[in-house]
């Protein structure tokens, strides 16, 4: 099954990704919809409709039909889509795409990493989980305090934590393949899920860090 798993992995991430951003770069072409979804009460519902479907997503695949979590997957895609589209309107397209390929190329290193080292990485898993804690937490204070200068620690940080998660999960995915605790189909959405969230971390950091701004 590890064979035919990781195909389908990163086949789904890329249908995810896909969505993401061709629903960002719609609505940032369509005046309209920016000012339905920035000018009301729609973004915030958005928000929260985008955490539900990722928390229903990691507590419940497992049980889900094969149909249901795809529909479930591109749904949430398609909802982080429309939140995405802040990144076309901050930063110019051309440096988007750079940090993309940067971030692409970040994360297959460290997805090859994750899948060919013979160490165990379940260790860093737990570490890497209270990483992400303090990340939140520094994260929330520096909405009060706003600390420019921690915003670039900040960041550094996250993408260090992001490429460790990168390797966990593709190796996690390796031994839940192994194990059968899953069914394949939805394995496969499930890793998919995982790998999704690390890189739009990744790419969302190093835009922050190297990406230009759109005048």
């Amino acid at each position: 099954m590890e064979n035919r798993i990781m195909p389908k992995v990163f086949g789904w991430m890329f249908i995810g990704l896909l969505v993401t951003f061709i629903t960002g770069f719609v609505v940032y072409n369509s005046p309209q919809m920016i000012e339905t979804i920035f000018s009301t009460g729609w973004f915030f519902g958005i928000i929260i409709a985008e955490l539900v479907l990722v928390v229903m997503l990691s507590a419940r695949l497992r049980k889900m039909s094969p149909t249901t979590a795809k529909i479930c997957f591109i749904l949430y895609s398609f909802v982080s889509g429309l939140t995405f589209s802040t990144v076309f309107i901050t930063y110019d397209v051309f440096s988007i795409m750079w940090v993309f390929f940067l971030a692409a190329a970040i994360f297959g290193i460290f997805a090859v990493i994750g899948s060919t080292t013979k160490k165990d990485l379940t260790k860093i898993g737990s570490y890497l989980l209270m990483s992400l804690v303090g990340i939140i937490l520094c994260t929330i204070l520096n909405i009060f305090f706003k600390w420019e200068s921690f915003d670039l620690i900040l960041s550094i940080i996250i993408i260090l934590v992001f490429i460790g998660f990168t390797a966990y999960d593709v190796q996690k995915i390796k031994f839940l393949s192994e194990s059968n605790a899953i069914s394949e189909e939805n394995l496969a959405i499930y890793g998919a899920l995982e790998l999704y969230l690390d890189f739009i971390n990744i790419f969302l950091e190093l835009l922050q860090l190297f990406g230009k701004r759109d005048n």
